[in-house]
C-alpha cells in the first residue's frame, strides 16, 4: 500500500510506496508555511488507511471467497470493491458531526475517505483538496490496473502483496519468465504478482520433480527430501505442493489455497478447525515423548500455516524456486555417479574451471529437460 507523510521542513504532503527493487516517493502537494502540522499528519494517516483499504480489495477479491450469497464474505468484498466510486464524494462532502453525533460508514474504504474529507475540511485549503482528489484517483486506478494484471507505474507495489487469487495475465507472464530460466529469474520478484508467480513456479516445480524422479527412481514427492541431504532446503512446503498436484489439484488451486489459508490466519481467523484438531491429535505423542522440564517451548511449537503469514505469497514463491534448485541438485548428483569415470582427482586450477563449466552444462541440460516436461503438461496452467 501507499504510505503518506508530511515533510515539516518543506511543508509538503508526500506519498511513498515499495516496488520490489526499492521505494519510490512523490510530492502530492505543498502547503502554506504555518499550516497546522498535527492536522496535516491526521490527513496523511487517513490517506494511508484509505490506501490500505483499497489494496485489500485486491489481495482479498470477491472471486476468491467461498460464497457470493447475500451477507456472505464474498458479498461483502464485492460491495467494498464497488465502493471505489463513492470515494471522491466522501472526500469532498464528508460526514460531519451534527448535534454531537457522527455517521460512520460500514465500508472501511468509504469511512477512510470520509475521515480524509473531515481532515481536509479542518484544513480549509482548496488546492490541497484538489491535490488529494487527484492522488486518490491515481491510487484507486493503480488497484484497478493490478487487478487486470498491469503492474506498471503505481500498481507495481502489488509485487510485494499476497493475493488470494491470481490474474491469468500475470500467471502467463510468470510462465514465460520461467520458460526462459526455469530456475527463476529475478524479474519474478520485481515484475510479477507473487501469487501468480507462485502458480507458475508450482507448475515448473512439478516438471522439475518429474525429470528428477525419472533420473533417480525416487517418487516426485520424495525428491526434495533426498535433495535436502545434499544441501539444506526449505523442502516441506514445496513437497506439500507436489503432493497436491499429484492428487490432481491444479497449481492454481494448490497455491491460492495455501496463500488464502495464511492470509486468514494473519487476519486472526481459524480457517480449518478440523485440520487443526488433527494436528493437535498428531502432536500429542510427540509432546509426550520429547517434552520435559528443560524443553524449550519453541522446539515443540505448532505452526498454524507452513507459510510466513506476514508475506505468504513471496515466501511460497521463494520455497518453490528453492525446490526447483533442489531437484537439480539431486539430478546432478545422479548424473555425476553415472559419469564418475570421466572426472579425475587432480585439484589444480584447470580442474576448478572444468568443474564450473560442467555445472553450467548440467544446469543447462536440466533446464532443457524441464522445459520439455513443462510444455507437455501446459494444460495444468489453463
Amino acid at each position: 500500500m501507499t504510505r503518506y507523510s508530511i515533510d515539516p521542513e518543506r511543508h509538503e504532503l508526500i506519498a511513498t510506496w515499495e516496488t520490489g527493487e526499492g521505494g519510490l516517493a512523490t510530492r502530492i502537494a505543498a502547503v502554506p508555511a504555518g499550516t497546522d502540522t498535527a492536522a496535516l499528519m491526521r490527513l496523511a494517516r487517513t490517506l494511508t488507511h484509505l490506501s490500505e483499504a483499497a489494496w485489500r480489495t485486491y489481495t482479498h477479491p470477491a472471486s476468491a471467497a467461498a460464497s457470493q450469497d447475500p451477507n456472505s464474505e464474498g458479498w461483502r468484498r464485492a460491495a467494498e470493491r464497488k465502493s471505489f466510486d463513492e470515494v471522491p464524494g466522501a472526500i469532498t462532502r464528508p460526514n460531519l458531526p451534527q448535534d454531537g453525533m457522527l455517521d460512520v460508514e460500514y465500508s472501511p474504504l468509504v469511512e477512510s475517505a470520509h475521515r480524509a474529507g473531515r481532515a481536509l475540511h479542518a484544513l480549509n485549503d482548496q488546492q490541497l483538496t484538489d491535490a488529494v482528489l487527484a492522488e486518490t484517483a491515481t491510487e484507486l486506478a493503480a488497484v484497478e490496473n493490478a487487478e487486470l494484471g498491469d503492474l506498471t507505474g503505481r500498481a507495481r507495489q502489488a509485487v510485494l502483496l499476497s493475493r488470494e487469487g491470481a490474474s491469468p495475465v500475470q500467471v502467463a507472464a510468470a510462465d514465460h519468465l520461467l520458460e526462459q530460466d526455469p530456475f527463476g529469474p529475478a524479474a519474478l520478484f520485481t515484475e510479477i504478482d507473487p501469487t501468480a508467480a507462485a502458480v507458475a513456479a508450482a507448475h515448473w516445480l512439478a516438471a522439475a520433480a518429474e525429470v528428477t524422479a525419472e533420473a533417480t527412481r525416487h517418487s516426485p514427492t520424495a525428491v526434495l527430501f533426498e535433495a535436502d541431504n545434499i544441501e539444506a532446503l526449505p523442502h516441506e512446503t514445496p513437497t506439500l505442493v507436489l503432493g497436491l498436484i499429484k492428487d490432481g489439484i491444479s497449481p492454481y488451486d494448490a497455491v491460492t489455497s495455501l496463500v488464502r489459508h495464511a492470509l486468514h490466519i494473519a487476519d486472526g481467523l481459524l480457517p480449518d478447525p478440523a485440520g487443526l484438531r488433527e494436528q493437535l491429535e498428531d502432536i500429542d505423542d510427540t509432546l509426550a515423548q520429547y517434552t520435559g522440564p528443560d524443553t524449550d517451548p519453541e522446539d515443540t511449537g505448532l505452526r498454524l500455516t507452513p507459510l510466513d503469514p506476514r508475506r505468504p505469497a513471496p515466501d511460497l514463491l521463494e520455497d518453490l524456486l528453492a525446490g526447483i534448485h533442489g531437484c537439480w541438485l539431486l539430478h546432478e548428483e545422479y548424473d555425476e555417479l553415472d559419469d564418475e569415470d570421466d572426472f579425475g582427482d587432480d585439484e589444480d586450477g584447470d580442474d576448478g574451471e572444468q568443474a564450473g563449466q560442467q555445472q553450467d552444462r548440467s544446469r543447462s541440460d536440466f533446464a532443457h529437460l524441464v522445459r520439455e516436461v513443462a510444455a507437455a503438461h501446459r494444460n495444468r496452467l489453463i
